[in-house]
């Protein structure tokens, strides 16, 4: 068997048509305005982080005797919504470097650029996929401790 021959893969050019440019163009707008209401989203969720952080403290003055409550109440949601705001950033800025990358390929007609654009709609993709595996463990997980919970309460 001769391993230094080309298969018919390794040999064949892949042609990127009219069509397939337009195609990615119209791709290239429309991650463009979900990368901008997900920059937006994040911008909330941030804002949400503070005012929850900010309430929080102000409870803490008026729950002097139940320091928990206030702590639970707006720490850890101002927390929640910063945690969140950190994860939503990430898809966000992947999304936006694509739909920049592939609109200068187009324009520049860059086959270098065009590779950059899909190594970010790799990573969205790769970090979507993560989040969603991370997700499910975690419903795994929460279902699983309902059932132990509700067992050592049935005993």
């Amino acid at each position: 068997m001769d391993y230094n021959s080309q298969s018919q893969f390794e040999s064949f050019e892949l042609q990127f048509t009219k069509q397939a440019q337009d195609y990615y163009h119209q791709t290239a707008k429309w991650a463009t305005f979900l990368s901008i209401i997900g920059f937006i989203a994040t911008g909330i969720m941030v804002i949400f982080a503070l005012v929850m952080f900010a309430i929080g403290g102000a409870m803490a003055s008026t729950m002097a005797n139940n320091p928990m409550a206030s702590m639970f109440t707006g720490g850890m949601l101002g927390g929640f919504y910063l945690l969140f705001a950190i994860i939503n950033f990430f898809p966000a800025l992947y999304m936006f470097r694509f739909a920049s990358k592939a609109k200068a390929a187009l324009s520049e007609n860059s086959t270098a650029t065009l590779t950059d654009s899909f190594e970010n709609l790799k990573s969205y993709y790769k970090f979507t996929g993560l989040a969603v595996i991370i997700m499910i463990s975690i419903y795994i997980l929460f279902f699983f401790g309902l059932i132990v919970a509700g067992m050592s309460s049935a005993f």
